[in-house]
């Protein structure tokens, strides 16, 4: 089974896969310095074009599924997230690549987009593990990933190499098929309660 990319749609967003037709609008969206402080590249001013011509070449060797995500309240796209790790034989996945414009912290944006990608992947890909992975030093991405449920499994020492030539320790978190439906009760409720 290849995992194909697909459009994926809530209340308020709706993830695109990734494209030509979405560089101008993601460029502005990731001009804010804020966004690249812990990631592993710096995808804003001349370092954009460079971010997005290896994803889409990410995505046609079949290693990545790209979204631009479009908030549809305002019709804007306010940033991008993944499907990384593919592993169809094992039945897991990983969620990450993620970065919105500040603009769209703190709101349902997010937690959504994780429900709609975390419900793809459990009910219609029929994944056993869905991971997220990130910088030990993030601590707004470290807090996000907890809050959606998910179950923080460790540190990977000196897992990867940051901007700037940093060794990067990761921690690791996962949720799975038997956490699942819980997972998806909390998230539900959670965007409820937002009004979203």
């Amino acid at each position: 089974m290849r995992v194909q990319p697909v459009l994926l749609s809530g209340r308020c967003v709706q993830l695109e896969p990734l494209d030509q037709r979405h560089r101008e609008a993601l460029r502005a969206a990731a001009d804010d310095e804020r966004i690249w402080q812990h990631t592993l590249v710096v995808a804003r001013g001349e370092g954009f074009e460079a971010w997005f011509d290896d994803v889409l070449a990410k995505r046609d060797a079949g290693w990545q599924i790209p979204f631009a995500v479009r908030r549809l309240a305002t019709d804007q796209l306010v940033g991008s997230t993944s499907y990384l790790d593919i592993n169809p034989k094992h039945r897991r996945i990983e969620i990450g690549s993620t970065w919105y414009n500040p603009e769209v912290w703190g709101t349902a944006v997010n937690p959504e987009c994780k429900l709609l990608l975390l419900t793809h992947a459990f009910q219609n890909l029929g994944m056993n593990r869905v991971a997220f992975v990130t910088d030990s030093r993030n601590q707004r991405s470290l807090a996000a990933i907890a809050s959606l449920g998910a179950i923080r499994e460790g540190i990977c020492r000196a897992h990867m190499i940051s901007q700037g030539g940093r060794v990067r320790d990761s921690v690791l978190f996962s949720i799975i098929a038997a956490e699942w439906p819980k997972v998806e009760e909390h998230l539900n409720a959670r965007l409820a309660a937002r009004g979203a």
